[in-house]
């Protein structure tokens, strides 16, 4: 077998263990936070492993670079990229580094916060579809639609501000939640728009650790808060909330990918190999020319072309 061969089955198996299948358990609390690969990444040391987790990450970004510019120009599908995790998984920094050799242009990131006055006046998926990808675009959604059925889920009295009439938190709203964004998801993706959604699994040690480093240095303690530590002491109720909302909504057409996220430079490396694949499997091709356009274009190169000859008749 080639080496590029066994790259490719290397990458389908471990793309197969992080995926979700669908109608299937998420298996949150089973899942290796700290998995690296494969028994040929873990035989390496800390310092070889994170060189190797490099180098795939980089060239996975150059990848998902070159499939970028392909979907820009084909401007038939979007590509629409959920991120969720709990704090200091790395959802900030796994966007920066995997996105770093895309067109800016072709790319927006979006954070959904506490929600606006005016978005508690629509339903909880108006926000998410004024900011769904056009066309050509990929969408990155750092935390999302989810946080209506994790973070409400935790604190289900945060639901009293959207003043839905008859609404009470409780099995049935979260099922009816799945349901619709299912349907959502569904709708985007018949229309062209391909989803693919990862959630970022960090144990509660290295959180703890990432937390202290960041208090511990003083370019990087504004980034900590104290609430985090508040959501930190729930810890299992998150992830009750996620293991039950990736079980519902990891589908043939939005699946999601759980990424250990222990070691930062591993989870970017399958962030971006993923997303690359991604956009490569929706088999796009270069917008093609007509005949009236290769015509206007050999004048143009005559044109192009004769006056490059003139430059060289005068400069001798």
């Amino acid at each position: 077998m080639s080496n590029h061969g066994a790259a490719g089955n290397r990458r389908a198996r471990i793309r197969k263990r992080l995926l979700v299948t669908p109608g299937e358990p998420a298996g949150l609390a089973g899942r290796d936070t700290a998995w690296t690969g494969g028994k040929e990444f873990e035989r390496l040391s800390a310092d070889d492993l994170d060189d190797t987790a490099k180098k795939v990450r980089n060239a996975g970004v150059e990848r998902l670079s070159e499939a970028q510019e392909l979907l820009w120009a084909s401007d038939t599908y979007a590509l629409l990229v959920v991120f969720q995790a709990m704090d200091a998984a790395g959802k900030d920094s796994t966007i920066e580094h995997v996105m770093t050799g895309v067109n800016p242009q072709g790319v927006r990131v979006v954070s959904f916060k506490q929600p606006s006055r005016e978005e508690l006046d629509h339903n909880f998926l108006w926000r998410v579809w004024k900011a769904v990808p056009e066309r050509g675009q990929i969408g990155i959604f750092n935390r999302s639609h989810y946080e209506e059925v994790v973070a409400l889920r935790v604190h289900p009295g945060w639901l009293d501000r959207q003043r839905i009439p008859g609404v009470k938190p409780g099995r049935a709203l979260w099922r009816e939640r799945y349901e619709d964004i299912n349907a959502f998801e569904r709708h985007l993706d018949r229309n062209g728009t391909k989803l693919v959604k990862f959630f970022l699994h960090v144990s509660k040690e290295e959180q703890r650790r990432r937390f202290l480093a960041r208090l511990n240095r003083p370019n990087k303690e504004w980034k900590f808060s104290a609430g985090d530590v508040a959501e930190r002491r729930r810890w299992d109720e998150h992830m009750d909330a996620f293991e039950e909302a990736i079980t519902a909504t990891s589908t043939k057409w939005a699946p999601w990918f759980v990424i250990p996220a222990d070691n930062r430079h591993v989870m970017q490396a399958m962030v971006a190999v993923i997303l690359a694949e991604t956009i490569e499997s929706l088999d796009l091709a270069w917008p093609s020319v007509s005949d009236e356009d290769r015509r206007a274009h050999a004048e143009a190169r005559r044109e192009l072309e004769a006056e490059a000859d003139e430059v060289t008749e005068k400069d001798t």
